[in-house]
């Protein structure tokens, strides 16, 4: 396996897994929801020191509001620039919803997604071989969809806190407490899932860590697709479009500036996590 999958020997050509928009879009996730995060968790923790240090630095917990709702907004922006790509992608690369689907490349659960837990279970206790995955795995699927699921969860009950006069035009003024429940403990699921399982499934695995950085680069290179993706890499070779994808490596600058990012924000998500345990086993009230 290539040691180092950020940098192909030789300069060699590398697979181009996402594009310039999906990274753009992740990036701007990953800002949204750090922003999101920290905001959040003083005003939710504001009792706390850590909390009224780090609302200090926001500029004061009226502040770490702004910003949260600003954060939001973009959070809903992506989501929604996402979902216009889909159409795109719907009529310009698969040619129907139906392909899109229910074709290899499709982000709905399969029966090979339950053979692949199975078999992943068993590998992880040695009793069974590393299965062969295919353009998607079960687990970056499950990241995918929950995605949907905290934009309407959090977000609508976010709303609701944010807009509250108008909604209870439509709905019982205890309809605001549920959702004020419902979305500060939701968005404490969310961060804490985000920080530790998606972590650990997507960077601190044995072959990825410390860092997988794909999605920054929207690059890999061809071995480790073969080693990772060995359903992907065949299937592209039988069809001869493995070609159509390979691409230039960034120069080493571009990486470590994307190094950089990355590591920031994995350790700014272990931190974050540290303050909630915290909290939460010494100060929670």
């Amino acid at each position: 396996m290539n040691q180092n999958p950020d940098i192909t020997p030789g300069g060699e050509k590398q697979f181009l897994r996402f594009s310039r928009l999906n990274r753009i879009l992740h990036i701007i996730m990953i800002v949204s929801f750090m922003s999101l995060a920290l905001t959040g968790m003083t005003l939710k923790f504001s009792y706390t020191g850590w909390a009224f240090v780090l609302s200090r630095v926001l500029g004061g917990f009226e502040t770490a509001g702004y910003i949260h709702r600003i954060a939001a907004v973009f959070m809903i922006g992506l989501f929604v620039a996402h979902s216009v790509d889909l159409i795109r992608q719907v009529r310009k690369e698969f040619g129907s919803i139906k392909a899109m689907l229910l074709g290899p490349a499709t982000m709905l659960p399969t029966k090979k997604d339950l053979v692949d837990l199975v078999g992943s279970v068993k590998w992880f206790l040695g009793v069974g071989p590393r299965p062969a995955y295919g353009r998607w795995t079960y687990w970056e699927k499950f990241d995918y969809f929950a995605v949907f699921w905290g934009i309407f969860v959090i977000g609508s009950t976010g709303m609701m806190l944010w807009f509250p006069e108008y909604f209870t035009i439509l709905v019982p003024g205890w309809v605001i407490n549920v959702a004020t429940i419902i979305h500060s403990d939701e968005a404490l699921l969310a961060v804490g899932f985000i920080f530790t399982i998606h972590f650990f499934n997507t960077h601190l695995r044995p072959e990825k860590f410390p860092m997988d950085m794909v999605i920054f680069t929207g690059r890999m290179g061809v071995e480790e697709l073969k080693e990772d993706k060995p359903v992907e890499y065949e299937a592209l070779v039988a069809s001869g479009k493995l070609q159509n994808y390979l691409v230039d490596p960034y120069p080493p600058i571009v990486i470590r500036a994307v190094r950089l990012f990355a590591y920031s924000a994995l350790l700014l998500g272990f931190v974050i996590v540290l303050w909630i345990i915290y909290a939460m086993l010494f100060a929670y009230r």
